[in-house]
């Protein structure tokens, strides 16, 4: 079996995450919080052998990407589009409201890339790196919604929001899909009877 091992991270904290205002492809960049998350996210990497390492080209995932390359020694291979965080389209840069509630509509907001949208986009990003670095290592620094979306879907199975900086380490098969080892860095338990 060829196993594509994948390190899913959420980049660093930036102000907009610390005011919980919604991001989405807004380019808003890393706080010096998310730079020291980013650098402090090192140790728990190092002890995996990385082939690659790629990011969404907004900046706070890219710099994030850039601080764990130079920790860890490497450089990171390229800015992938297709990992761009959901677009929350014009609910970006607000907070939770009557302003971002007259917005909201079943799965989503007024005039956003719909969840649906946004788990095919970034699982096909994903999938289409597990064929490119087929048998290998992968770090992918990336974004919370997207992550989150397209995790759900990968495992069939709807998961929480996803933290800053945390180990998210998943395997990718050919034949079997998906496997999600670590969320949020902690070990995930194995469902009943499989």
């Amino acid at each position: 079996m060829t196993l594509t091992t994948f390190a899913l991270v959420r980049h660093g904290q930036t102000d907009w995450n610390a005011e919980r205002r919604l991001q989405g492809a807004t380019d808003i960049p890393l706080n010096d919080v998310g730079r020291g998350q980013a650098r402090d996210a090192v140790a728990v990497l190092a002890p995996y052998e990385w082939d690659a390492i790629v990011s969404s080209p907004l900046s706070r995932a890219a710099e994030t990407a850039d601080l764990i390359a130079a920790g860890l020694g490497l450089s990171v291979s390229r800015r992938v589009p297709e990992l761009t965080e959901r677009s929350f389209g014009p609910a970006e840069g607000m907070q939770a409201g009557p302003e971002l509630d007259a917005l909201r509509i079943p799965g989503g907001f007024k005039g956003a890339e719909s969840e649906e949208e946004a788990a095919h986009r970034g699982l096909a990003a994903l999938e289409a790196l597990a064929e490119e670095f087929r048998g290998q290592r992968l770090l992918v620094v990336t974004h919370g919604t997207l992550l989150r979306v397209s995790l759900s879907r990968a495992i069939g199975q709807t998961l929480s929001s996803v933290d800053n900086a945390v180990l998210n380490l998943a395997h990718h098969h050919a034949i079997d899909g998906w496997k999600l080892e670590y969320f949020n860095g902690e070990p995930v338990m194995a469902a009943t009877g499989s």
